[in-house]
């Protein structure tokens, strides 16, 4: 179990990451190829990835990755020092410059139970070439495991921020808490989350940064050193078949889009979940006003239907516009 108690400061002091951490996503993805975790969701994407990796000559370097990085109650934070962005050249950067006293600390932790591998043993003692490999090593999962699926990423991001401002605006840092459930459990001054270690999270006035991730799943993560600038990794939970919706938009514009145009045609496909003028603007960058201009021209047309929810109107598509976007009209 993972317990955060906050205080009223606490609460004022709150930080939604901008966006995902790409080394978080690096390590969590790792472990997502380590387990069958989420299989309905993931299971194309590990087919894939595992494919490119060994198109690209990188099952061995994947492999001594997983090694320093296993999907066990502990890995070393080292790996993850960021806190949202989309940046992972300075990502990696920082990895390279971790302390070599933390190095040997949080690799001893990683090896308690076993003989440390020669790799390991040079990376702990902060040896320089070791240090590039490892570099070299993570960017190139990065750029197989990773880069190519950001456009679902960014997305699935811009889904969960419109829906955080939302909860925020509303309801402060109370509300945005609140927000997370039923992955998290919020009860006014104690944040709680399933764990496969008892983990107490102290503040002591620094702020909590939330983090969302779209290879996290199942529960919530945490830097293991509380010591540590305290962030909360959360999943993004995209739903089954984001693979192929992916490749489905990268392919050629489809008839739906020379019927009603581009935009009205996103913002249809956008809709296959309801949301709101606010979440539509988010995900598809566009303003307020368009946002809702399309809508109520998709509206108009019986291809979408909307209700007011509080300040904000809901958007779903409705029958006649799922039969248009599955080309069955």
């Amino acid at each position: 179990m993972l317990r955060i108690e906050f205080t009223g400061e606490d609460l004022g002091r709150l930080r939604v990451a901008p966006g995902a951490d790409p080394l978080w996503e690096i390590v969590l993805s790792l472990h997502l190829l380590q387990n069958r975790q989420a299989a309905v969701v993931f299971d194309p994407w590990r087919r894939e990835v595992r494919a490119g990796l060994a198109r690209a000559g990188l099952s061995g370097t994947t492999a001594a990755l997983m090694r320093l990085s296993p999907w066990a109650a502990y890995f070393p934070d080292f790996l993850t020092p960021g806190q949202g962005g989309e940046d992972v050249e300075a990502g990696i950067e920082a990895v390279l410059v971790t302390p070599r006293r933390r190095l040997a600390a949080e690799l001893s932790e990683v090896y308690a139970d076993g003989p440390v591998p020669a790799a390991a043993r040079r990376l702990a003692a902060g040896d320089v070439a070791t240090l590039r490999r490892l570099g070299q090593a993570l960017r190139a999962y990065y750029e197989v495991a990773v880069e190519p699926y950001l456009p679902a990423v960014r997305g699935a991001v811009a889904d969960d921020r419109a829906v955080r401002a939302d909860a925020a605006l509303r309801g402060g840092g109370d509300g945005l808490l609140a927000s997370y459930g039923p992955a998290l459990s919020w009860d006014a001054s104690t944040l709680v989350a399933a764990y496969p270690v008892q983990h107490e999270l102290p503040l002591h006035g620094r702020p909590l940064t939330l983090i969302p991730s779209f290879f996290c799943v199942v529960t919530p993560v945490a830097l293991a050193d509380g010591a540590l600038d305290p962030v909360l990794v959360h999943p993004l939970g995209p739903a089954p078949g984001w693979l192929a919706r992916g490749r489905q938009r990268g392919a050629a514009p489809p008839p739906v889009a020379q019927l009603i145009g581009p935009t009205r045609a996103l913002v249809l496909d956008a809709l296959e979940q309801p949301r709101t003028t606010g979440e539509l603007a988010e995900r598809l960058r566009l303003t307020a006003s368009t946002a809702s201009r399309h809508a109520t021209v998709l509206r108009e047309a019986g291809l979408v239907a909307s209700r007011r929810r509080g300040n904000s109107v809901l958007h779903r598509r409705t029958a006649l516009g799922d039969a248009l976007m599955d080309g069955r009209i």
